[in-house]
């Protein structure tokens, strides 16, 4: 059990990753059976590099992390709603008694209350590494029913990073780690509305439609991402990444959009990788 910890430790973020990323591949699959699914999941870890020595009791931690995840939302979510009603019952009391001291005091808690729970919401639709939303977000904000039909119009940019698996072959995955929140910094400043959606991709959204607008703003973000210089142990690496964007219409169904911007991205990162052949300064 305690190796199992220790790896859960270490790759917890990569783990939920891999997860979701399972979930999406046997998502087109007709039949699914354990084997396919464990051979699928061992695919997907292959790709960040995680081997899955003791499957049982990496399985038992992630288990256990996730109940006591959930426990203590469900703890916070129980006392909030409590606080809630105590307040709402204070507040009606001092309606009725018109007593503007009761008043004041009643609007002081609720306003208190209102911060924990925008922080509890925060912990339900943050990516825990780099602060951007997650897919729970980007469904419950952007899209309607189990069709995932968008539920507004816009445009969406898929980000990828380029070599970000020789990053994290080079400087370890704590380096890694750091490019992830330094990238996420950097992508918040065209749009708040940014998406971790796997490993090493994001999910920008617009209102806008001004496609030739989106494009500039990307392209002098890169071009200035390009230019940092960051830092690992001894050494100094460029960092850059491919984009593809596609307007969407109220209704049109997310999945089918998305492969339209991941066609335009993998277009864009074999011009990008012709530019810049690497991570090394």
């Amino acid at each position: 059990m305690q190796r199992g910890l220790q790896r859960m430790s270490y790759d917890e973020n990569t783990l939920k990753i891999i997860s979701n990323e399972t979930k999406d591949a046997i998502a087109k699959l007709d039949i699914v059976t354990p084997s396919i699914y464990a051979s699928i999941f061992s695919q997907q870890a292959r790709k960040y590099d995680l081997a899955i020595e003791d499957e049982i009791s990496l399985s038992t931690d992630v288990i256990e992390q996730q109940c006591s995840s959930l426990q203590k939302m469900q703890e916070k979510t129980s006392k909030s709603a409590k606080e809630l009603s105590e307040h709402t019952s204070k507040a009606i009391e001092a309606i009725e008694s018109k007593d503007p001291e009761s008043l004041k005091t009643v609007l002081h808690e609720i306003k208190t209350l209102k911060k924990e729970i925008e922080k509890l919401k925060e912990s339900v639709y943050k990516d825990t590494l780099t602060q951007a939303y997650n897919r729970k977000w980007l469904h419950d904000h952007y899209m309607s029913g189990k069709e995932e039909l968008f539920n507004t119009d816009g445009t969406i940019v898929i980000i990828d990073l380029n070599y970000f698996k020789q990053i994290n072959d080079t400087y370890g995955h704590i380096i890694g780690d750091k490019v992830l929140i330094f990238i996420t910094s950097q992508l918040k400043k065209v749009t708040k509305d940014v998406v971790r959606y796997g490993g090493d991709e994001f999910i920008l959204l617009f209102e806008d439609q001004d496609t030739a607008l989106i494009h500039k703003s990307i392209d002098e973000l890169r071009e200035r991402v390009l230019t940092k210089k960051l830092k690992a142990h001894n050494s100094e690496f460029h960092v850059s990444f491919s984009y593809g964007l596609h307007t969407f219409q109220k209704d049109d169904i997310f999945a089918q959009i998305l492969e339209k911007a991941d066609q335009s991205m993998y277009e864009d990162k074999i011009n990008i990788k012709k530019r810049v052949p690497g991570i090394e300064v």
